[in-house]
């Protein structure tokens, strides 16, 4: 797979993420890019056991921003190492990163032999 169907790719699962980001934050910090978890529309109650459900589902949202946050820092900086002509080398030994684990993971910073660093 050459850099410009992986670019493809990465620019997709940009777009994916943005709106599934969306869905659950907004942006705080545009300049960081920062986001942050919205809890989810319901109407106002003042049950005990319904605030603890609103509360664990933010709790919930918060995680998933996290997850997604990350994942698009990944792909922003794929996105940018393709700009810069760096893209591709593992990050640890500055060897090339295997094709096949591009192909599965377009952002991986890392060759198979340093993947879990």
């Amino acid at each position: 797979m050459k850099n410009d169907a992986l670019r493809t790719q990465l620019e997709a699962e940009k777009v994916i993420l943005i709106e599934e980001l969306k869905e659950i934050g907004i942006v705080v910090d545009s300049a960081t890019g920062e986001w942050e978890a919205v809890p989810e529309k319901q109407l106002p109650t003042a049950d005990e056991n319904d605030l603890a459900d609103k509360f664990e589902s933010y709790e919930e949202r918060s995680d998933m921003l996290k997850t997604l946050k990350t994942r698009y820092q990944e792909i922003i900086a794929a996105l940018a190492k393709l700009d810069a002509g760096t893209f591709g080398k593992c990050e640890v030994c500055g060897a090339p990163v295997e094709q096949d684990r591009l192909e599965a993971n377009p952002a991986a910073k890392t060759c198979k032999a340093h993947m879990n660093n």
